[in-house]
């Protein structure tokens, strides 16, 4: 009995010089806590499932440390587009090729983009009930299909949208520099379009409404280019040929050549007739 009475008080003393040791040795926070990892780190190695709990853990720690100190953070915004930019026209349609090759040719634009943008006018023109011959007739006048495009009042993109006026129309696809995606702003100019021709009741009236025009007289031409090369695009998709070249207005007036006309010589006189020089 006495015996076990000093192995017992042998291995208190023991443990208590351990323990004594070890805080004397980890007195500095910093010690104690690379410990822990150490032995963390170990651990996880040993235990792959600890290890996947653990990350689990430290992740939503840390999100949770996050929204704290931050405060809750906005979701991250919608995907602005869900579609290639570039598609070879080999792979559209007939119609939707025969229009692309032909924008291609007159605007001197590359037809693998443009094959994307005919195919997504067509797209979102049958959903929103709108021939797409004239989206890409708007797009045509509006940039000539020049994504990057800016007028001196801030239309923007391929159909030169007032990206300020129609802020709300970008808060769930990127914000206002969504302008620049060529998608994404022909979806937003036919949301446009379609509003004013709503409006206005008829296309030729809508067009006034999109190129701002709609209470003043003159819209300088707008709404008639845009009806011709619609027509164009219309006879192309249909299989028929159409002109690339653009009429240009006819001279006012021809001018011909002018006659030149010799100087008439001076009257002789008297001493000359004398002379018989005349």
């Amino acid at each position: 009995m006495t015996a076990l009475k000093k192995m017992g008080q042998g291995m208190r003393t023991v443990a208590s010089d351990i323990a004594q040791g070890f805080f004397e040795i980890t007195h500095n926070g910093f010690a104690l806590l690379g410990l822990i990892v150490a032995f963390a780190v170990i651990t996880m190695t040993a235990r792959p499932d600890l290890r996947e709990a653990g990350e689990v853990k430290l992740m939503a720690w840390l999100q949770e440390r996050r929204v704290e100190m931050l405060g809750p953070q906005p979701e991250a915004e919608v995907e602005v587009v869900d579609r290639p930019m570039a598609s070879d026209p080999k792979d559209l349609p007939k119609q939707q090729a025969a229009v692309a090759y032909w924008l291609s040719k007159k605007y001197r634009v590359a037809p693998e983009p443009l094959s994307a943008l005919v195919a997504e006018a067509y797209d979102i023109g049958r959903r929103a009930k709108l021939d797409p011959t004239l989206i890409l007739a708007v797009m045509a006048i509006e940039s000539g299909f020049n994504p990057f495009a800016q007028s001196s009042v801030g239309a923007q993109g391929l159909m030169q949208v007032m990206t300020k006026v129609h802020t709300d129309k970008y808060e769930n696809v990127g914000g206002h520099l969504a302008a620049f995606d060529p998608m994404t702003n022909l979806r937003v100019g036919v949301k446009v379009l379609q509003e004013c021709i709503s409006r206005a009741g008829s296309i030729e009236g809508g067009l006034r409404y999109y190129v701002g025009a709609a209470n003043i007289e003159d819209d300088g031409g707008y709404a008639g280019k845009v009806i011709a090369e619609h027509v164009r695009l219309q006879q192309v998709a249909n299989g028929r040929s159409a002109s690339i070249a653009t009429p240009r207005p006819a001279p006012a007036q021809a001018v011909g050549p002018i006659p030149v006309v010799a100087p008439a010589k001076p009257a002789p006189t008297q001493d000359e007739k004398v002379a018989g020089l005349y």
